[in-house]
């Protein structure tokens, strides 16, 4: 039932003012729901740029294995923030879907609240009056507001006071219904936008999905082709280092060997630079002399025939990379042979190296060739970037046939992803 009419005015202005203080909290929160999905948005942006360049690491020429996983392990982070966003993002749809239900049951009891006190109006006018003043009835039940009729009625009828206030009641009931059916048509609007939003979210992250598990394929599949080529240096490296102790020994005279090589190769550039052959500065960079994969990275991955460095036991001083035998190898930048030849510093078994001097500061190293002299490139040539100075081959202290790429700056072997 509707209860004493009387105390109505007071009711309703709190419920018109919970009815717009709610419309306010819900424009609020689809406001907030809107800039979640902006976030989410630039943070899926980011994420399928990431994958885009690790998937493009892993198509371009020898990849780096440690790269590649660094990037991998990234992303995997990046997709849980990115699945978090979406699931907080679900779940205020649903809070923001339960509050549309409960705004529609609000509408709909408020209608059936005022369907009830107009009614009651109706039947209070109708005991009130005669017959004779049904059209003045009919005008008031027909108004378009019940204060303007009511102040018009007062001239031809004495209405009373608690009927006044029904009235009233029934004009607020009017007015917090507007209000509640525009907070029910604005979130019903905006929740099919969110869940629109929402949905090409979910789509998006799908596709990361994907595509990161495609470069997770692509990167065992590297991995695998890595290990096998990588076995096989470990077999054959496993056999030399049976003896330990004459191991030992020829490492050294090895590396002493290589220490003269170096020290020849310095003097003959220091020649060729005073002659003006040889400029003081490379400019530009360098490129992959050959594509393939790479089996040994630079740095502290060597084994036991190379030298210790600092911490590190065998340090491996330039980057493996390996391909069917023969395959042509290039310059990695414009310069100038300084060598070519056997490099009799790995003893009884030498291998056919190529260095080509850039400046008088940066030098490439290419080992283990065939022994060849392509379009009878010798000491003192002058080569192009990309000209062919050889091809893959086993010789030397070589557990296969690859290219052991070196690059030499100012005196000491650096990363040659560097100069890439």
């Amino acid at each position: 039932m509707i209860g004493a009419p009387g105390a109505a005015p007071s009711v309703q202005g709190d419920e018109l003012s919970e009815a717009r203080a709610r419309q306010a909290r819900l424009k609020k929160d689809v406001a907030a729901q809107k800039a979640q999905v902006a976030r989410l948005q630039r943070l899926q942006t980011g994420l399928s740029s990431d994958i885009r360049d690790t998937a493009g690491e892993l198509r371009g020429i020898n990849a780096d294995i440690r790269t590649v996983k660094s990037n991998i392990t990234a992303i995997n982070e990046q997709i849980a923030t990115v699945q978090g966003e979406y699931d907080a993002l679900v779940a205020q749809l649903a809070d923001l879907d339960d509050q549309l239900i409960d705004l529609e049951a609000r509408e709909t009891a408020k209608k059936a609240e005022l369907a009830e006190r107009k009614a009651l109006l109706a039947e209070r006018v109708r005991s009130a009056y005669d017959s004779d003043r049904t059209s003045l009835l009919e005008s008031f039940l027909s108004g378009g507001t019940f204060t303007d009729l009511l102040a018009e009625m007062s001239y031809f009828i004495d209405v009373g006071e608690q009927d006044k206030a029904l009235a009233m009641r029934i004009a607020s009931d009017q007015e917090t219904l507007a209000e509640i059916h525009q907070t029910v048509a604005d979130t019903r609007t905006q929740t099919n936008e969110l869940r629109q939003d929402t949905a090409a979210q979910k789509r998006d992250l799908d596709r990361s999905l994907t595509d990161l598990q495609k470069a997770k394929d692509a990167l065992k599949a590297l991995e695998k082709r890595t290990a096998t080529e990588l076995a096989k240096q470990e077999a054959a490296y496993a056999n030399l280092a049976r003896n330990k102790s004459a191991a030992r020994t020829a490492l050294a005279k090895a590396e002493a060997a290589q220490k003269r090589l170096q020290n020849r190769i310095a003097e003959l550039i220091r020649r060729r630079a005073a002659q003006g052959r040889i400029p003081s500065v490379y400019n530009g960079s360098l490129a992959w002399p050959m594509g393939g994969t790479v089996t040994q990275s630079f740095g502290c991955t060597g084994f036991g025939w190379e030298p210790r460095v600092g911490r590190c036991a065998h340090f491996h001083r330039g980057i493996d990379v390996v391909a069917p035998t023969g395959t042509p190898i290039r310059a990695s930048g414009a310069g100038t042979v300084v060598y070519i030849g056997w490099n009799f510093a790995d003893g009884a078994d030498p291998a056919w190296i190529v260095v080509i001097a850039h400046s008088s500061s940066l030098q490439t190293w290419y080992a283990h060739m065939l022994a060849r002299r392509p379009n009878g490139i010798r000491s003192g040539s002058q080569v192009r970037a990309g000209q062919i100075i050889g091809y893959e081959g086993n010789t030397g202290h070589s557990t296969g046939a690859h290219l052991h790429w070196a690059v030499m700056y100012r005196g000491s072997f650096i990363n040659p992803r560097l100069f890439l």
